[in-house]
């Protein structure tokens, strides 16, 4: 049976308009948390966030020309400025520029059509990704001369990228319409907005065939794409999953979800470290991390948790790295602790996936968060799990035998 692609489904009906948050979510009547504020500002607060959008202006200069600079000369700065939260009208710009995603891109123009649209340019560069800690090195070779005529050179690519995606489609259009359905750019059945995501994950299942897709990464997609285009939201998922300036997220995709067993093993740690009566609860309880923070992880929060609060913690995460997730998840557990160690086994569960509105304020939150120390002790447990984690490897290999 010929395999469908989303392109080949008509439009659903558009829903009917329902009132929206300030972020494009259809309202709950229950819970208003992310308008909360906006309510309530007075003229001075909205003068105040206007000379805030003034500063990152004149910090970032035009098109991020002045970034990198600026960056070098106030590092502590834009350190401090990010943390109080990006200016919503230039977060998909700041975004890519303290992510590396924007350099990915103009050293690679064309090659997300190549994957995406199968538009194929007088030359196809292949990528290749050589990590040396935390920086990363592209090495574009010509791997294609020039074809005799367009249309060989596009079969060619056709052929090729029909059999790249084969195992990912499939997956890939099922998991759409599951990935933010309340918001007004993914409501339509492929509309705009779903097929901009199935584009996406398309393209970065044939880039990278060793993670291809899984359920999850659709969350992180889908969240760059209400803050900027197709391609640049391609560049983004690669600089994260392949470490362009931070730790390589790709782990938390690969099979058996390796990345996700080291933070879980640490993030354990770190709860009987920093919230020893807690930890014993939970130990009592048989409560581990895998119940409650895997998406934690796997998302970075942009799954189950008020969108206002997972821009907060995204501007974070891309400036600072995955160190945030942790911090964010102990300020939480710290915040609920009293009435978290009181709870049994079945309520314990239901409280740690659903935690009270005032613990999601990202004013009261995040602050907490700042204040825990965890980077030092992170080296330590990841060391301490790969050495614990090779023993096992080994202990297989020689029960095989």
């Amino acid at each position: 049976m010929e395999k469908k692609r989303i392109d080949d489904y008509e439009p659903g009906p558009v829903p009917s308009p329902r009132a929206l948050d300030r972020f494009g979510f259809v309202k709950q009547e229950h819970n208003n948390s992310s308008d909360a504020f906006t309510k309530s500002r007075s003229a001075s607060e909205y003068e105040r966030d206007e000379r805030r959008v003034r500063k990152w202006r004149k910090m970032i200069g035009v098109g991020g020309s002045d970034w990198k600079h600026y960056v070098r000369r106030k590092p502590h700065v834009v350190k401090r400025r990010i943390r109080k939260g990006i200016p919503d009208c230039l977060r998909g710009l700041v975004w890519q520029l303290i992510s590396g995603s924007r350099d990915l891109l103009l050293m690679n123009p064309g090659v997300y059509e190549c994957f995406d649209r199968w538009l194929l340019p007088k030359y196809v560069p292949i990528m290749l990704f050589l990590i040396h800690g935390d920086s990363l090195q592209i090495l574009s070779v010509l791997l294609l001369p020039r074809y005799s005529s367009a249309q060989e050179a596009l079969f060619f690519m056709q052929q090729l990228v029909i059999y790249e995606t084969s195992a990912s489609e499939l997956d890939i259009i099922r998991d759409i319409s599951r990935t933010f359905p309340s918001h007004v750019f993914f409501q339509q059945r492929h509309g705009p907005g779903q097929r901009s995501l199935y584009n996406v994950l398309k393209a970065y299942s044939v880039y990278d065939r060793d993670v291809g897709y899984v359920q999850g990464m659709g969350f992180l997609a889908g969240l760059l794409l209400l803050y900027m285009s197709e391609e640049d939201a391609f560049w983004l998922l690669v600089a994260l999953l392949k470490g362009a300036v931070h730790a390589p997220m790709e782990g938390l995709y690969l099979v058996g979800l390796p990345l996700v067993q080291q933070y879980l093993f640490q993030f354990e740690q770190l709860v009987r470290e920093f919230l020893p009566k807690l930890g014993e609860h939970f130990t009592q309880e048989m409560i581990n991390p895998s119940m409650y923070a895997s998406q934690w992880f796997i998302t970075v929060f942009s799954y189950s948790f008020p969108f206002h609060l997972a821009l907060r913690i995204w501007d974070v995460f891309l400036s600072e790295g995955v160190k945030i997730v942790f911090k964010v998840g102990l300020a939480l557990l710290k915040y609920c602790h009293d009435d978290l160690v009181k709870l049994p086994f079945e309520k314990l569960i239901q409280a740690l996936r659903n935690f009270p509105e005032d613990a999601m304020d990202p004013d009261t939150l995040l602050p907490m968060a700042y204040s825990i120390k965890v980077s030092k002790r992170l080296e330590e447990l990841k060391l301490e799990y790969e050495k614990n984690n090779g023993k096992l490897v080994r202990s297989a290999e020689l029960g095989r035998k």
